[in-house]
């Protein structure tokens, strides 16, 4: 069984940084691109940012500059480092993932349980 385990949310003052990890365990062949969303309180889930199994980053506009995505192959995990936090990237951060569970099976995109990042003004 496949899970994604996210940390590091909390809250911070405006201007200040966070760092969320998530790490994927259990039996997976193939670990493709990882990424990261965000959902505020009475908005959709959106887009922040994700990286392919090669390293090749992609941000949403509104973070570019601010955070950055990395992950360590071997470790399975994927890092969101966050700088210049704004009140305004306070929301639920969830961690996805595209896996091939087996050599013959397609791949399917699994989710973490999201952690809560609050930034105060």
């Amino acid at each position: 069984q496949v899970q994604l385990v996210e940390s590091g949310g909390g809250l911070v003052q405006a201007g200040g940084s966070l760092r969320l990890s998530c790490a994927a365990s259990g039996s997976i062949f193939s670990l493709n691109a990882m990424g990261w969303y965000r959902q505020a309180p009475g908005k959709q889930r959106e887009f922040v940012a994700t990286i392919t199994n090669g390293g090749s980053p992609t941000y949403t506009n509104s973070v570019k500059g601010r955070f950055t995505i990395s992950r360590d192959n071997a470790k399975r995990t994927v890092y969101l480092q966050m700088n210049s936090l704004k009140p305004e990237d306070t929301a639920v951060y969830y961690c996805n993932a595209d896996i091939v569970l087996r050599s013959w099976h397609t791949a399917s995109i699994y989710w973490g349980q999201g952690t809560q990042v609050t930034v105060s003004s």
